[in-house]
C-alpha cells in the first residue's frame, strides 16, 4: 500500500515539474559574433508594430501560479492526510483507477494552461501585404545621407549606449523590414538553407551559424507566431554604421508541442565606404 501511494505521488510530481522541449530557433539559442551594450529607446516615433494587445502578464502568471499552488497543495495535503490517517486501508481496484484518472486530468490541465497563449493570426495577416520596398529597407539603404531629422526621434535610456542614427535612414521602414527578415531567416534555419543565411550575415558569423546548424538533424519546425522589433542602439562614423535591433514575440513548434518567448538582439553593420552596401548581421545576442 505504501509503495502504491509513493508511486502515485511521484507521477503527480512529474506532471508538475517535467521539463518541456525547446523550439530550435535561428542561431541555436546562443550568443554568437559581436556583442554591444544596449538599452531601450525613449521618445520613439510612433510606428505600426507586429505586437498584440498585451494582457496583464502579472494577472496571467498569478492565476497560473494560484491554480498550480492550489492543486498541488490540495493534492499533497490530501495524500498526506490519507496516508497518516489510514484512509487507504482496504483500497479496491476501482480506487486505483480513480487515482490514475485524477493524475491524468491534472497533467492535461497543466499542459493546457501552458499552451494557452494569445493567437497570432491577426498579426500574420497584418503583414501579408508587405511590399518588396519595405523588405529592402533591412537589406540595403541608400548610401547618400541627408539631414539629421531622424536624430531627435530616439534617445537612449542609458548614457553609455549611443543613439546616433545614420542621417537619412528610414528607421520605421527598417524595423518593418527587420520583422520580415526575422521570419525569413528562421525559415532558412528550419530548412538548413545556408546560402540564404549567408546573404544576411557577416562571414565570421556565418561560420558560427553553420557550425550550430550542423548539430541539428534534418528539417526543424519552429514557427514565428508574432514578432516586434525595437531599436536599442545606433551609431556611425566615417567608415561604418551600426544598429542593434531587439526582437520580442513568440515561437512555436507544433511537432514538439512547445512555445517560447522571442528575446533576441541582432547587431548589424554597414560599410559606408562601399556604395549601396547591404546591412549585415554581425552578432546575435540570445
Amino acid at each position: 500500500m505504501k509503495s502504491f501511494i509513493t508511486m502515485f505521488a511521484l507521477i503527480v510530481a512529474v506532471s508538475f515539474t517535467a521539463p518541456h522541449a525547446e523550439a530550435k530557433k535561428f542561431g541555436g539559442s546562443k550568443s554568437l559574433g559581436k556583442s554591444y551594450q544596449t538599452a531601450p529607446a525613449q521618445k520613439q516615433q510612433p510606428q505600426q508594430t507586429d505586437t498584440i494587445s498585451k494582457q496583464n502578464p502579472t494577472a496571467s502568471s498569478g492565476k497560473k501560479g494560484l491554480m498550480g499552488g492550489l492543486l498541488g497543495g490540495l493534492l499533497a495535503g490530501g495524500l498526506l492526510a490519507a496516508f497518516f490517517g489510514g484512509a487507504f486501508e482496504g483500497i479496491q481496484f476501482m480506487d486505483i483507477l480513480i487515482f490514475g484518472l485524477i493524475a491524468f486530468l491534472i497533467f492535461k490541465f497543466l499542459k493546457g494552461m501552458r499552451k494557452a497563449k494569445p493567437t497570432a493570426m491577426g498579426h500574420q495577416q497584418a503583414y501579408a501585404g508587405d511590399s518588396p520596398q519595405d523588405q529592402g529597407q533591412f537589406r540595403q539603404q541608400t548610401s547618400g545621407f541627408g539631414g539629421n531629422a531622424a536624430q531627435s526621434q530616439y534617445q537612449s535610456t542609458d548614457s553609455d549606449v549611443p543613439f546616433n542614427l545614420p542621417p537619412g535612414i528610414d528607421m520605421n521602414g527598417f524595423l518593418h523590414g527587420a520583422r520580415d527578415h526575422y521570419r525569413i531567416l528562421q525559415g532558412a534555419w528550419n530548412h538548413n538553407e545556408l546560402e540564404t543565411i549567408r546573404e544576411y550575415v557577416s562571414p565570421a558569423l556565418f561560420d558560427d551559424l553553420k557550425t550550430e546548424r550542423s548539430r541539428l538533424e534534418g528539417e526543424q519546425h519552429t514557427e514565428v507566431m508574432f514578432v516586434d522589433a525595437e531599436l536599442v542602439r545606433a551609431d556611425y562614423d566615417a567608415s561604418s554604421a551600426h544598429l542593434s535591433i531587439k526582437f520580442s514575440g513568440r515561437y512555436q513548434d507544433r511537432h514538439e508541442g512547445v512555445e517560447e518567448e522571442i528575446t533576441d538582439i541582432w547587431h548589424l553593420e554597414r560599410d559606408l565606404t562601399t556604395p549601396n552596401a547591404p546591412w549585415l548581421i554581425v552578432g546575435i545576442q540570445a
